[in-house]
């Protein structure tokens, strides 16, 4: 990650890369998690609409 100071200097994040490729990883569990959630909530309105 980087930030642009006002006077437009770009500064260096003082992230490692591998906090960077932990936060990715979270981003990416955080996504499928969503995903599944959904498609269970799908799979359990196709079931209330057969009763």
């Amino acid at each position: 990650m980087a930030r642009f100071r006002p006077e437009g200097v770009l500064l260096q994040s003082s992230l490692s890369p591998h906090l960077t490729q932990e936060f990715a990883m979270a981003d990416l569990a955080f996504v499928v998690t969503a995903l599944a959630g959904f498609a269970l909530v799908a799979l359990v309105a196709k079931g209330v609409t057969k009763l």
